[in-house]
């Protein structure tokens, strides 16, 4: 059974952290109607979820999954780059208890879990403005007795790893050039988007499903030549405050 925690949109998200995109409204009706659709084709794709309640201080609480990583042996429990959005894991820890172990990150480490990318037994960290060199020394310690492999991945130009690459089969990647290298990731295959849509590498793996948005017909129209089909989930409001499909769920199977 695959299980998902996510968590209502904030009615303070228009005040969310911004790095990269010029702060414009954000229709907090359209937000909640999008994510409530998100969760409901999460549920018809066979996940059970867990909806936490909305945080009216926490603007950026939503994106729930740069709060942990969720292996088959433990959970580990981030320390977010932005300090804003550390009291987010409060509740986060008392969901995932009943499924996982926990472990926290140690200061000075700082990681989102959007740089996270678990690719089998190798844990793939996004060298990003919110998560910092000593986050993959301190993954590495905590992850040593499971025998994961680590490897930093350089990216530029957006805010997290999964903004440039996210996986959307069990062998191919979809990325964008211009923001993270494919020679980090041998032996997969690699889809380039189409560079007229340069957010539209973030895709969510739901078991055999993929979702993907509408916002990116050109570079589904990519994937679909690969034989890879797409289920269309619209995170357009959310992705005002650099959210994307990923960001909205911590799933794992138990």
């Amino acid at each position: 059974m695959l299980h998902a925690i996510t968590r209502s949109v904030s009615p303070s998200i228009a005040r969310c952290e911004l790095t990269y995109l010029e702060r414009v409204p954000i229709d907090l009706a359209t937000a909640r109607r999008q994510h409530r659709r998100y969760e409901e084709a999460l549920r018809t794709a066979g996940v059970q979820v867990h909806r936490l309640k909305a945080e009216a201080d926490l603007p950026d609480s939503v994106f729930v999954e740069d709060l942990a990583v969720v292996l088959d042996e433990c959970a580990l429990l981030t320390r977010p780059g932005a300090p804003s959005r550390r009291r987010e894991g409060e509740s986060i820890a008392r969901a995932l208890s009943p499924y996982r172990s926990l472990i926290s990150l140690r200061s000075p480490a700082t990681l989102d879990g959007g740089d996270v990318l678990v690719l089998g037994r190798t844990v793939f960290i996004g060298r990003s403005t919110r998560s910092n060199p000593e986050a993959l020394d301190e993954v590495r310690r905590v992850l040593a007795p499971y025998g994961y492999t680590l490897q930093g991945v350089p990216i530029h130009g957006c805010l997290h790893l999964k903004s440039a690459l996210t996986q959307v089969s069990e062998q191919a990647l979809l990325f964008n050039p211009d923001w993270v290298d494919a020679g980090s990731f041998p032996g997969w295959k690699l889809i380039a988007i189409d560079p007229s849509e340069p957010f539209a590498a973030n895709a969510l793996k739901v078991g055999a499903e993929l979702f993907y948005q509408p916002a990116f017909p050109k570079t589904r129209r990519l994937l679909e030549r690969e034989g890879i089909e797409t289920r269309l989930v619209d995170a357009s409001e959310l992705g005002k405050a650099e959210g994307a499909l990923t960001c909205c769920s911590l799933i794992f199977a138990a």
